[in-house]
């Protein structure tokens, strides 16, 4: 499985987000879009991206009911992008849904995946807010399995669960892990947390990876950094 950096775009709106990658210079990497930029500035950000001949991680983590939530997805397949995602706590037919309507939209359709436990979450706040006993990463195990029960091509988890999901789920089953850092950068508001080597000997496929390149003094030196640190493994 080929290793990639994904770069979080997580910008207020178009002129801040084009201004990054235009740092960049010649390199078109793997980048997220997400809710804050996508808000902003609508599907059309999505297209702009991928025409500069971007990848384009589409990062809204649709969570509807079945039907809602197939025409979500439907919808922005339509953009461009080559990742979508969903909420794995939507259940196994709220993700069935979605991934069937994918199969009969015309075209190529994006890779679909699911969130299993935000990467800011640790096991106070999911055995004391959200009620769930079990440790962490068994519940991550248990969302990848419905998950992959339901046709979709992997989750995103922490590196520190992408080797435990490969191990049950396979190789071929995606790891998508946020959560990435330098050895020398605050960990901000995640918690489970790795730099871009280690989460490589973990068995992450992509590392998405925000703040630590887009506040760079040197984005393009701190993403060539990140990437070969992560593929170079």
């Amino acid at each position: 499985m080929a290793k990639d950096v994904i770069i979080a775009l997580d910008f207020p709106d178009a002129q801040r987000a084009l201004a990054f990658l235009d740092t960049l210079g010649d390199e078109r990497p793997y980048v997220k879009i997400g809710m804050e930029l996508y808000y902003a500035e609508g599907p059309d950000m999505v297209r702009r991206i991928v025409d500069r001949g971007h990848q384009v991680f589409l990062d809204l983590k649709i969570h509807d009911i079945p039907n809602t939530a197939a025409g979500a997805a439907r919808s922005v397949s339509r953009l461009g992008a080559s990742m979508i995602n969903l909420h794995a706590g939507g259940g196994i037919t709220m993700m069935r849904a979605a991934a069937d309507a994918l199969r009969d939209t015309p075209g190529e359709p994006p890779l679909l995946i699911a969130v299993t436990m935000l990467t800011s979450l640790n096991q106070d706040a999911l055995t004391h807010e959200l009620l769930i006993a079990r440790p962490v990463q068994d519940a991550v195990l248990h969302y990848a399995s419905n998950a992959k029960a339901a046709g979709l091509d992997g989750v995103v988890c922490s590196p520190h669960e992408a080797r435990p999901v490969h191990d049950l789920l396979g190789d071929a089953f995606l790891t998508v892990t946020p959560g990435v850092r330098f050895a020398e950068d605050a960990v901000g508001d995640q918690q489970r947390v790795t730099t871009p080597d280690m989460a490589a000997r973990l068995g992450s496929d992509y590392i998405v990876v925000g703040r630590p390149i887009t506040k760079a003094n040197n984005p393009l030196e701190a993403y060539r950094r990140c990437r070969d640190a992560f593929v170079g493994i």
